[in-house]
């Protein structure tokens, strides 16, 4: 059996009497995006800070790479890259200048920073200051730094939050092109759609506990319920709303049903999406 990039092994951190993460034990196979999904204080960055070595584990162990995260540190941060959601740029260099010194420090020679900034949808902006950027621009600028020295683990921390709609599908897709590389991901967000669309595998984080760790497909197939919507013609002509669930043995009945007697506008099937499981698993949302 191949072994994991990423080894979680019930990973404990306390903020004084604040249980943060409590027992939080996972794997993430190499090449694989893991969407670790949570609002606002569930414990997601906390746990990235311990698998990156920011933080010390109150208790338990982290693995990356076969190499323990305390007692390798060094060796171990120089083959990830981590991009969180504070910025903590060079801020009067240049983009440019940001990239190559990380360059540097990482002992990349053959860095090619400006195609960096091109993946992000900086190109053309690299000898600006960074101080001048707007905020979605320097978060696309920390994406890049990241990779400046080709790292085989990528932790990115609410990727594209913040950002318009261009620029965080150019994240979307150098995530992609990461993985296709071979690297491995381990994204943590609130945004289920992203989550949805990126990861192979999500795993939802709640009060510090993982509540549920698999694919979007099957945690669906799980806990969601598949339904038929239609709108249909009412009385004065307004417009009213019809759910038919699809699972069940009266599903075909009730669907002729509903052609035979009303007189149906608009139809289409949905599934539960990532959010709605959530609520169900955790009995809470993502606000």
């Amino acid at each position: 059996m191949a072994q994991p990039a990423i080894s979680a092994q019930n990973l404990l951190y306390r903020y004084g009497d604040l249980v943060a993460v409590n027992g939080v034990s996972f794997e993430v196979a190499e090449g694989e995006i893991l969407g670790f999904l949570g609002p606002n204080g569930a414990g997601k960055t906390t746990t990235g800070r311990m698998l990156t070595g920011q933080s010390r584990p109150h208790g338990g162990q982290a693995v990356l790479l076969g190499l323990d995260v305390v007692r390798h540190r060094e060796e171990v941060q120089a083959q990830i890259g981590v991009c969180f959601e504070v910025t903590n740029l060079y801020e009067q260099m240049s983009a440019l200048e940001n990239l190559r010194l990380f360059g540097r420090l990482y002992g990349v020679r053959d860095l090619d920073a400006e195609g960096l900034l091109e993946r992000v949808g900086l190109g053309g902006r690299g000898r600006e200051r960074a101080a001048g950027y707007s905020k979605g621009m320097k978060q696309r600028l920390m994406v890049a730094r990241a990779l400046v020295h080709r790292p085989r683990i990528l932790f990115l921390d609410e990727p594209t939050e913040g950002l318009d709609p261009v620029s965080a599908e150019a994240i979307r897709n150098l995530i992609l092109e990461e993985r296709a590389r071979g690297a491995t991901i381990f994204l943590t967000t609130h945004d289920m759609l992203e989550a949805d669309r990126l990861c192979d595998r999500v795993a939802f984080i709640s009060h510090g506990e993982i509540a549920a760790l698999d694919t979007p497909h099957a945690l669906k197939q799980r806990y969601g319920q598949r339904l038929v919507e239609a709108e249909v013609q009412g009385a004065g002509g307004l417009l009213e709303r019809r759910e038919i669930p699809m699972d069940g043995p009266e599903a075909a009945e009730a669907l002729r049903a509903l052609f035979a007697g009303e007189q149906v506008v608009t139809i289409h099937s949905r599934e539960a999406s990532l959010e709605d499981i959530f609520i169900q698993v955790t009995g809470r949302g993502l606000a």
